[in-house]
């Protein structure tokens, strides 16, 4: 089975390569990696279209408009050529064997359409900050409940993605809005294993306003697919973004992290995870002094 890998940028010029050659050194081999510009001001478009002059399998799009993530996801689902598409964001990084296990297990469970695994969390030197990933396979996902899927870390089938494109109207929420719709029309068969199999940016690489907005806009999902109680989620979300806001006026969010991850690791699997991330900054490394 071949995939289709979708990074769209935006001004990512500090990780972007980290994010391609994390692609390039994954064990599976069978993929075209799209990467979507998405009206870049700074080296970003530059990096990518590096990289594309150096792999066939590689291929850069840009058409000068910042039309936001939604818009160039379901640009993604369009231009895709394959039979899985796989999701990341242009500053995560993959495990190696990230698309191998994911499409094994997809490939051994026809029945589901997507598959999410769990994250360790970086920072935006690549320190390790902990990880967030289920105790076990979930395939029963309650939205209503709250529920673990890492957005970056999906690969579905692509007929799935044609039947569910993204809206634009939460730029901030638009996997949850996903969710949400496909969960109502029965079409969120999913499965998430506890493999954590993509490194997520976390600290010194989000901001209050990013944080504010997400929020704002799952209310405004919430909303949409009938909440129980409007004024008492209306009033969560409003102390919630004051809380957000600060928090990082008195720079304390390494509070946040550490409130959202398990920071309790084995120091063996740091060790692993720290090899992963140094092998791909010499592969880059090694790509900047062939040219």
């Amino acid at each position: 089975m071949k995939i289709s890998i979708g990074i769209p940028f935006y001004n990512a010029e500090k990780y972007l390569a980290f994010a391609i050659q994390s692609v390039i050194n994954q064990n599976y081999k069978n993929w075209e990696l799209i990467l979507i510009d998405d009206g870049s001001t700074d080296k970003s478009l530059e990096i990518a279209n590096s990289f594309e002059n150096s792999d066939s399998r590689i291929r850069v799009i840009s058409d000068g408009l910042n039309k936001r993530l939604p818009a160039r996801l379901n640009q993604l689902i369009d231009e895709s050529k394959y039979e899985y598409i796989a999701r990341m964001d242009a500053d995560d990084i993959m495990h190696p064997e990230r698309l191998e296990r994911q499409v094994n297990y997809i490939d051994l469970n026809p029945e589901l359409d997507l598959v999410a695994t769990g994250i360790v969390s970086i920072d935006s030197e690549n320190n390790i900050h902990g990880y967030r990933c289920v105790n076990s396979i979930v395939t029963n996902v309650d939205i209503n409940t709250g529920f673990p899927i890492a957005h970056p870390t999906i690969l579905a089938r692509k007929i799935w993605y044609k039947r569910h494109y993204y809206t634009e109207d939460y730029p901030r929420s638009e996997d949850y809005d996903l969710w949400c719709r496909a969960s109502a029309k029965n079409d969120l068969k999913i499965a998430i294993l506890p493999d954590k199999l993509l490194f997520y940016r976390e600290l010194g690489a989000i901001t209050a306003s990013k944080l504010v907005n997400s929020y704002r806009d799952g209310l405004g999902v919430r909303l949409k697919y009938g909440t129980r109680n409007k004024y008492l989620e209306t009033s969560k979300i409003f102390f919630k973004c004051l809380f957000i806001q600060s928090v990082f006026i008195v720079g304390a969010e390494s509070y946040l992290i550490k409130k959202r991850n398990n920071c309790s690791m084995k120091s063996d699997d740091i060790l692993d995870y720290k090899e992963i991330i140094n092998n791909i900054e010499f592969s880059i490394k090694s790509k900047i002094n062939r040219n």
